[in-house]
């Protein structure tokens, strides 16, 4: 199978999506729930899928934060919106499917609105989980399929697709939607340990964003995620994760590996990535301050 993706490469989904979107609600809910499920404190976290980096703010607890997207433009929106924090951000552009990372450089992880972009969720997972060191977290958020307003759609005969089975749909072209049970499996599979979850979004509706003032919503949805870990009907359902004490962890000279190959034997430049595997040789380009793992050159 030709693997495809969904790539935001030119978007200005920040800008369209986010800030001019009407979804004030969805953006404060959804960090409510990263803040109850992140450490407390941390080395390294990998954010898979950035984007421009509208959430990376909230992992402060952090001493450094590597930033993660399939789009090399959304990096740059990302560096141009956050800088470099004298060097406590990287910015990566990379495919989750071969994630340039050596095994157990992270302490935590995290990926918000990605896996429904996913037609292969169980590789992304098991390539996360090989560069999450023992003991780490990993906050991953889904599409959930089974959400009260599919359920309400399927009982009145408003869609083909039944929200009670455990594969994903793909509802539109790269959307899929995902069964809880079929996630916790995914999790599980890649040697993952569930602790908790919460529930996002229970008033997504246009109609009470309008009618309620934000703040309000906010809190409200606050106290129903925390019925997450008993039953999840929200459109958005937010996992916290653990490794438990398996895993490998990288040696402080260690950083990045070849994507193309796997090696860790890379050298890296001032402009690039070097893979020193004889039978590889591929260089990764660093451009604008952006470390480009999509477009190698020689090799």
């Amino acid at each position: 199978m030709t693997q495809r993706y969904c790539d935001y490469e030119g978007s200005d989904y920040q800008n369209v999506f986010w800030e001019e979107g009407g979804r004030a609600y969805e953006d404060r809910a959804e960090r409510a729930a990263l803040k109850h499920l992140l450490p407390t404190t941390g080395k390294r976290m990998l954010e898979l899928g950035a984007g421009a980096g509208r959430l990376t703010n909230e992992f402060h607890m952090f001493d450094e934060v590597v930033l993660m997207d399939y789009s090399f433009t959304q990096m740059q929106q990302a560096r141009a919106r956050l800088g470099d924090a004298a060097g406590r951000y990287k910015f990566i552009a990379a495919d989750v499917y071969s994630l340039p990372f050596a095994p157990g450089l992270f302490d935590a992880a995290q990926m918000v609105r990605v896996i429904h972009h996913l037609e292969e969720p169980h590789k992304a997972m098991a390539q996360i989980r090989a560069v999450l060191q023992p003991n780490s977290a990993f906050i991953l958020e889904y599409a959930n399929k089974q959400n009260l307003k599919a359920m309400l759609r399927y009982a009145f005969g408003k869609q083909d697709w039944s929200p009670y089975t455990l594969e994903q749909v793909e509802f539109v072209a790269m959307n899929f939607d995902f069964h809880p049970k079929s996630v916790k499996a995914l999790l599980a599979e890649a040697d993952f340990s569930v602790r908790n979850i919460r529930t996002v979004s229970h008033f997504r509706a246009g109609f009470l964003k309008r009618a309620i003032p934000t703040g309000l919503l906010v809190a409200l949805d606050r106290l129903a995620s925390t019925t997450g870990n008993l039953v999840q009907v929200t459109p958005s359902v937010f996992v916290r994760s653990d490794t438990g004490n398996n895993g490998a962890t990288a040696p402080a000279d260690q950083f990045f590996r070849c994507p193309a190959c796997g090696s860790v034997a890379v050298t890296e430049t001032e402009s690039s990535v070097d893979c020193n595997a004889d039978a590889c040789g591929k260089q990764w380009p660093i451009k604008d301050g952006i470390y480009d793992f999509k477009t190698p050159v020689g090799g």
